[in-house]
């Protein structure tokens, strides 16, 4: 598939402004899952760790599967994964109105929600890439600040149906809202070259000459011919039996000539099509051979090595509080008449903010976006550090405007890998990436919840998120470091579009 130059600007607004409600319709309710946690705690009786599995699968389910999300959005396009992953994510909302226990969540809200949300966010973020180039921070920015003001808005819309029709009624009418998602992937319209053939012709027209990757040998063929001819010589022996012998003397040379013209033409389709079987067989997996040939050359590439495991990290240590920190409040004896916003609102409406300052940061010159990006998580690990110590609400809305603030570096880390890597193999090595993050969103949230149900304290569980996210901010430095980037140049060269960073360098 052939992309004409992004245009910057034109559709690609278009297509800025229906990502961003993609992703608000969305992410809206798994990322204010907070709200529904404390529900869920009271509705089921079931420990802290074990509920957290819900919020925690719906918002890394997604990101778990995004090499397929990835596979689907490339074979599909935006448009039409989009479409189809807005019913996901609206039926499995409805369904989790009917759930009967904390198991049924776990597959109606987090992995029928979390796989929708993830096909959501690939096909929105894939396709903006597409769209700029100059303005690609900015854009990335704009339609992620989708889903945190979703979370800002679904954090006190959730509450107040909560109170009007109960936790079922909530989820049922959640659900009918994301039903918008539809007509927002309906305007995704794909940018394709205009000089590309069509795809029946490059199939029909291309496929013999450009992956020609089977030769059929003669010596093949022969046996082919010889196998396929004594076949049809027995079938006819016996569909065939004459009546008499002077019957078959007399039809000998008509019948002759016929049954070689049909033997003839029935060898060649036989042949012909088994010939395109094998090649379309050896395509199929020297395409599935190359893509894990650029899986290792990726690796091979010490910024994004250390990558995944900072995305790792971040997630495990970074993601506990925007789903528990309703509930640490409530452990720190903290009176709901103090309340004068929801903390899951401020850490919403802080993120925002976030995506767009780093963002709009990322598209200067003189600004190192990985140095930002490392930035944003060393900051992100001292303030996790400092929750324990928080014990009134107006230090836990601070703590949870920072931290807010800078998980907005989530709309920095496709402009961080796509200059890591290229925009031919974006996506690729985001679905990699966002593997590893979905790991870490699955794991964080439980792990937060056993250290509770373990100490009866949240201390512990900060300490060890506050210690996992520095170290991957720590790690991710060490491989951006001038020394690396000599040794890598000394012992070898990066594929094309690829390459690290350097001090100096204009990211």
């Amino acid at each position: 598939m052939a992309f004409r130059k992004p245009p910057d600007g034109g559709w690609g607004w278009v297509i800025v402004v229906v990502s961003f409600f993609t992703q608000f319709l969305c992410y809206g309710s798994p990322l204010a899952v907070g709200v529904l946690y404390l529900e869920w705690l009271d509705a089921f009786g079931e420990g802290k760790g074990k509920t957290a599995w819900v919020g925690s699968l719906a918002n890394g389910i997604g990101l778990l599967a995004s090499p397929v999300c990835s596979i689907c959005v490339s074979s599909f396009g935006a448009r039409p994964v989009a479409i189809f992953s807005g019913f996901m994510v609206a039926g499995g909302l409805m369904m989790s109105s009917f759930a009967p226990n904390i198991y049924f969540l776990y597959v109606s809200y987090g992995i029928v929600v979390g796989l929708g949300c993830g096909l959501l966010y690939t096909a929105t973020v894939t396709i903006t890439c597409q769209y700029f180039d100059k303005r690609r921070g900015l854009a990335l920015g704009l339609i992620s600040t989708g889903s945190s003001v979703g979370l800002f808005i679904y954090a006190a819309l959730q509450r107040e149906l909560i109170e009007l029709y109960g936790l079922d009624g909530c989820l049922l009418i959640v659900g009918a809202l994301s039903l918008n998602i539809l007509a927002c992937g309906s305007l995704m319209r794909p940018l394709e070259s205009s000089s590309s053939p069509p795809p029946e012709k490059m199939f029909v027209d291309k496929v013999p000459d450009q992956y020609f990757v089977y030769h059929e040998k003669e010596k093949t063929v022969e046996e082919n011919i010889s196998i396929l001819e004594k076949g049809y010589i027995d079938e006819k022996s016996v569909n065939n039996v004459p009546d008499c012998k002077q019957d078959i003397i007399l039809n000998k040379n008509t019948l002759s000539s016929i049954n070689v013209n049909e033997k003839d033409t029935y060898k060649k389709k036989v042949v012909e099509q088994t010939n395109f079987c094998k090649q379309l067989a050896k395509r199929k997996w020297q395409l599935y051979l190359t893509y894990w040939k650029e899986t290792v050359v990726l690796f091979r590439n010490k910024v994004f090595s250390a990558l995944f495991v900072a995305i790792l990290l971040f997630d495990i240590g970074g993601f506990p509080p925007s789903l528990l920190m309703e509930d640490v409040a409530r452990s720190a004896n903290i009176s709901e008449d103090d309340y004068y916003m929801p903390l899951i609102s401020i850490i919403g409406i802080m993120t925002t903010v976030g995506k767009l300052v780093l963002g709009i940061l990322a598209d200067f010159k003189w600004v190192n976006t990985l140095y930002l990006y490392v930035t944003t998580l060393i900051m992100t690990g001292v303030a996790l550090f400092a929750i324990p110590f928080a014990k009134s609400y107006l230090t836990l809305a601070m703590l949870s405007g920072i931290l807010g603030f800078l998980t907005g570096n989530w709309s920095i880390f496709p402009y961080v890998t796509t200059k890591t890597v290229g925009i031919e193999k974006l996506t690729h090595a985001y679905g990699i990436l966002m593997f590893f993050a979905g790991l870490g969103n699955s794991l964080g949230p439980p792990i937060v919840g056993w250290f509770y149900d373990w100490t009866q304290e949240y201390n512990t569980a900060f300490y060890f998120s506050g210690f996992c996210v520095l170290l991957g901010g720590f790690l991710l430095l060490l491989a951006a470091l001038p020394c690396w980037n000599a040794c890598t140049n000394q012992s070898s060269k990066l594929p094309p579009n690829t390459y690290s960073y350097k001090v100096a360098s204009n990211a």
